[in-house]
């Protein structure tokens, strides 16, 4: 099926396998640290809100010492809220928080606009952004993954997992499945709209597979053919996208199929799924022996065919440069500055859009490098080396705004101001991978981003270069 097209929405004011998967608790409360409740009636005693003709969608991103919110259209600064050491930001799915990876666990970031159901329409407001007291512990809090009004975050210090319906993220009184894996490792894990959860398997050193629970925790299906599991996405179908160092794995109908890549080696780590799309968008690396891969290949999985085909690349690109438009389009930052657009459907480059300087990737993986996050059909661009940031119009092509920054900028994310899909369902009146992942190096922890998107999405981290993750 080729691409349809849907006239633009800028963010306008006016718009071992053997071994169970163990089931903790059934419910539990918020992190104790926190002394009052941050739900929407709590925080609007504390910051009085002010309504809006339209939804307010909101950016944020990170720098060494802090995290700046943004307003999505104008790009003004809103709010510069210090906090120290390397943060990274993962979508909530409520459409107005963010949970910020820190010291201690996942503190939740209020962006300051949200929506609120009124019969057939919606009420819309905003508010001072406000990092709150709310936090999930965790040791090492890793990726976030958003799925059907369901939150999913997973601990790689303890291998524990936190679900909890998207809307209620920052209330103190929500309920939360718990599930802990055998042992720790850099993990991922998603709940499906049936209450199914697929987690990674794995141990500090090695993540060798992943397991499919039912919505009473019972293993209904597993494979250990993954070697370096890390990262997930969902296509349009539900299906779980899984990338390995030898290929993928697709989790569909309670079901595993194992797709090969094209090499010995052909690391996916990290990847970006669209709810318009079959095909997920992921990273490919062939060279186990890189200290530090540059790689010019993406790859796009067919969920609803097994197929995995690899697009040769202008450029190389990082684990922040994937991304998917509203239509499905397949986004890769390049490191030539372009934004390369690709047909899920026919697979070939379509067009690339020049938005930055070519730039050169970093050694660390933490270092600031340019990275994409998709809103309302706009791709917002981070250019570390000018502090600015760029809203591209993918339909166009347009660079419609530019605004320089006095800080650095590292990670992007972003809220959209309204009711997200699926979160009021589960009884919030609010609203939002891949995650833009977690990636770390085997050797260190690889969070990524080389992710923690993740994003959904498809989030993740990367801590090494795979001596690392993906």
């Amino acid at each position: 099926m080729s691409l349809t097209t849907r006239s633009r929405r800028r963010p306008l004011a006016a718009l071992g396998l053997a071994i169970p998967l163990a089931l903790v608790a059934a419910c539990s409360s918020g992190s104790p640290a926190a002394e009052e409740s941050s739900s929407p009636a709590a925080e609007e005693t504390a910051n009085e809100p002010t309504e809006a003709a339209a939804r307010t969608p909101r950016l944020a991103v990170t720098y060494d010492g802090g995290i700046q919110v943004l307003d999505a259209q104008t790009l003004e600064v809103l709010d510069d809220i210090e906090l120290d050491g390397f943060n990274r930001l993962n979508g909530a799915g409520d459409g107005r928080h963010l949970l910020v990876s820190t010291t201690g666990g996942f503190q939740v970031l209020d962006a300051g606009a949200w929506a609120e159901p009124h019969g057939d329409h919606n009420h819309y407001y905003t508010a001072d952004p406000e990092l709150t007291d709310v936090v999930f512990d965790a040791e090492k809090p890793g990726h976030v993954v958003v799925h059907a009004g369901r939150t999913a975050l997973f601990d790689d210090g303890t291998g524990e997992i936190t679900i909890v319906d998207s809307g209620d993220v920052a209330d103190e009184a929500r309920e939360a499945r718990e599930l802990t894996t055998p042992e720790a490792h850099h993990g991922v894990a998603v709940e499906l709209s049936d209450g199914t959860v697929v987690v990674s398997e794995g141990t500090e050193d090695a993540r060798t597979g992943i397991r499919v629970l039912d919505a009473e925790g019972t293993e209904v299906a597993a494979s250990d053919e993954c070697p370096g599991v890390h990262g997930e996405a969902m296509a349009a179908d539900e299906a779980v996208l899984v990338g390995c160092e030898t290929g993928v794995l697709i989790v569909k109908d309670g079901q595993i199929t194992k797709v090969a890549s094209p090499d010995a080696y052909g690391r996916i780590g990290n990847q970006a799924g669209s709810e318009e799309s079959t095909v997920v968008l992921g990273d490919y690396k062939s060279d186990p022996d890189a200290d530090l891969e540059r790689p010019t290949r993406v790859s796009l999985t067919d969920t609803a065919t097994g197929e995995l085909t690899l697009v040769d690349l202008p450029s190389s690109y990082t684990f922040r440069s994937l991304a998917r438009g509203e239509d499905g389009e397949a986004l890769v930052l390049g490191t030539d500055g372009q934004i390369h657009v690709i047909d899920p459907a026919t697979k070939q480059l379509t067009r690339s859009i020049p938005v930055i300087d070519a730039w050169e990737e970093p050694e660390e993986w933490q270092s600031p490098r340019p990275a994409i996050f998709m809103l309302d059909g706009s791709a917002y661009v981070t250019d570390p080396a000018n502090q600015a940031i760029h809203a591209v119009d993918i339909e166009t092509g347009e660079v419609w705004n530019t605004v320089e920054l006095d800080v650095e900028p590292n990670e992007i994310n972003g809220v959209s101001g309204d009711v997200e899909a699926g979160s009021q369902e589960h009884g919030s009146s609010e609203e939002g991978h891949s995650e833009e992942e977690h990636e770390h190096t085997e050797g260190e922890d690889e969070h990524s981003e080389e992710g923690h998107d993740h994003s959904e999405e498809g989030h993740d981290h990367e801590h090494a270069e795979e001596t690392s993750q993906g």
